[in-house]
């Protein structure tokens, strides 16, 4: 039966909204067998016997990490956020806490938005991971527009960091300090930053975080380093030197955006490789995209897609948790990004579990594919 910490979650809305996330949620517990029931017969074959109805949050920490979701601080209510908050444990800002969000003027902040995400995840339990400081994209045209020469513009990034770490200082587990700082090739990506400050605005991007909040874990995020190649390769020989250089970095976000089918065979030995140089590693922007509309045989494929990358965090000891990128279908950035695709997140867009969300589930109790 729903749990009574759920129950409780989904009791602070109106009748409807309470019919209906009930209905929602009644949707993950275990059904004939204990196995959670899915919107689709797509997820029930090769049925699992599930001990207990529990959410992904609490088999997540059985385990040993963390299960979270990107939400928007306009999501936080009604059912999207009566379903992040009952099976999820972390959250992550999608914009809320980037430069142009944060600091539209020079000098002058909102922190309202982001403000708003950690409030909700203190109300839940959940921790927040911060992203993101420094990144090429999203920025305030003040800032891409600006006269700056090197020492000012190095000025500029060091004191947004350092004022935004500071603002949420104990409130954020872990930062995106840096996000996609490489081009597909390997090489530096030619943003803003490595223009006009070359490689060294990492590591100064890192020590000022790091100053900020000594508590916060300190990651680099980037995509397309899951598997062998020469991206993964580049990050490799670049948190490797960070490190002799006794930067201050913690760890490495793996996004993890795949094509259907795309997962690499080698996902998990790429992270126990940067597990080993004794930093931890985390699967951060998870989703899983495919034509549209999808049929049952691609729902079965991306559930063994999410089982498969969330098997690869558990086997690797310093994988510290899987966060999706964005909770359903409804909102996910994926139809923009990529036309004629998407159906990339555990949730349908009407907010049932998908297929996706039951190979999560199982792959967190551990069972059998």
């Amino acid at each position: 039966m729903v749990s009574k910490r759920t129950l409780g979650i989904v009791a602070g809305g109106s009748a409807v909204a309470l019919l209906a996330a009930t209905a929602v949620l009644l949707a993950t517990r275990p059904s004939g067998g204990g196995r959670p029931a899915t919107a689709s017969a797509a997820g029930s074959a090769g049925g699992h016997p599930a001990a207990s109805g529990a959410p992904l949050r609490d088999l997540a920490a059985a385990r040993g990490v963390h299960v979270g979701t990107a939400m928007a601080a306009g999501r936080l209510g009604g059912i999207p956020g009566r379903i992040a908050a009952a099976q999820f444990d972390s959250v992550t800002p999608e914009n809320e806490m980037k430069w142009e969000r944060v600091e539209p003027e020079r000098g002058r902040y909102d922190w309202a938005p982001g403000d708003a995400v950690v409030a909700f995840a203190k109300a839940h339990g959940m921790q927040v991971r911060g992203h993101n400081l420094v990144w090429h994209s999203q920025l305030p045209e003040w800032l891409t527009t600006g006269d700056f020469d090197a020492d000012g513009l190095r000025d500029v990034m060091l004191r947004h960091v350092t004022d935004e770490v500071t603002h949420y200082k104990g409130e954020i587990a872990a930062w995106d300090v840096v996000n996609e700082p490489l081009d597909d090739d390997g090489s530096f990506r030619a943003g803003l930053w490595y223009r006009q400050l070359g490689a060294s605005y990492i590591a100064d991007a890192f020590t000022a975080a790091h100053a900020a909040d000594p508590a916060a874990k300190l990651y680099v995020n980037d995509y397309g380093i899951e598997g062998a190649g020469p991206k993964s390769d580049a990050m490799y020989e670049l948190v490797a030197s960070l490190k002799k250089q006794g930067v201050p970095i913690d760890g490495v976000g793996f996004q993890a955006h795949f094509a259907l089918g795309r997962v690499p065979a080698t996902f998990r030995a790429t992270m126990q490789r940067f597990a080993d140089l004794g930093l931890d590693v985390a699967v951060t922007e998870l989703d899983v995209r495919m034509p549209t509309p999808p049929d049952a045989a691609a729902l079965r494929r991306q559930a063994d897609d999410y089982r498969a990358v969330v098997e690869d965090c558990l086997a690797v000891s310093r994988c510290r948790g899987i966060a999706v990128w964005g909770l359903s279908d409804a909102t996910s950035w994926v139809p923009d990004a990529f036309p004629g695709q998407g159906a990339a997140t555990p949730y349908d867009a009407s907010y049932r579990p998908k297929p996706a969300y039951d190979a999560m589930w199982a792959a967190l109790h551990g069972d059998r594919g």
